[in-house]
């Protein structure tokens, strides 16, 4: 149990540490810079199988479907970071079916009618799929947003991450909040 706060703790220090490195000039940052900087984080925290790239000097993209509240954020964020070796590359997708080739795709609420189809049309393809509505886990999402106590925390559907390849690690596992799932 005390291993678990101590993790949870650097996780969510150097989350907020990143978020707030990207735009020094705010003094807090917003939920979407915290969420962008999470996004950022599970990534070292998660395998892609090597089918998941073109090749070897393939970028890591990180996808948004459905309305960007990102802003320019996201971008400033991660300039000159890298993935596993990889540029990282943030790109705005009008359908599901344009992402098969992104490692993270971030779902936003206004594609909530459309979730059992974006999910359909990703199974078994390795995207990291990643939403903040309810019902987006049930709906075979991979990781959820949360709002518990007026904290950013975050949910995840393992099995979803399996079907499609993707071996989440137990210590980003261990941080995630219980679903109804």
């Amino acid at each position: 149990m005390r291993l678990r706060k101590i993790l949870f703790f650097g996780l969510n220090l150097g989350l907020l540490l990143a978020a707030a490195s990207s735009r020094a000039q705010a003094p807090h940052p917003s939920e979407y810079q915290l969420k962008a900087a999470f996004i950022y984080n599970f990534a070292k925290f998660i395998d892609w199988p090597p089918a998941a790239f073109a090749d070897q000097k393939s970028p890591f993209i990180i996808g948004v479907l459905g309305d960007n509240h990102f802003g320019s954020g996201f971008e400033q964020m991660i300039a000159g970071k890298k993935i596993n070796d990889r540029p990282i590359s943030i790109q705005t997708f009008r359908t599901a079916a344009e992402a098969t080739n992104c490692q993270i795709l971030f779902v936003s609420l206004s594609e909530k009618r459309h979730f059992p189809e974006i999910v359909q049309s990703l199974h078994a393809v390795p995207v990291l799929t990643v939403s903040e509505t309810d019902g987006f886990i049930e709906a075979g999402g991979m990781v959820n947003f949360v709002d518990e106590a007026g904290k950013i925390r975050f949910q995840i559907n393992d099995d979803a991450a399996k079907a499609a390849r993707l071996k989440i690690s137990s210590k980003l596992l261990s941080l995630a909040v219980a679903s109804s799932h």
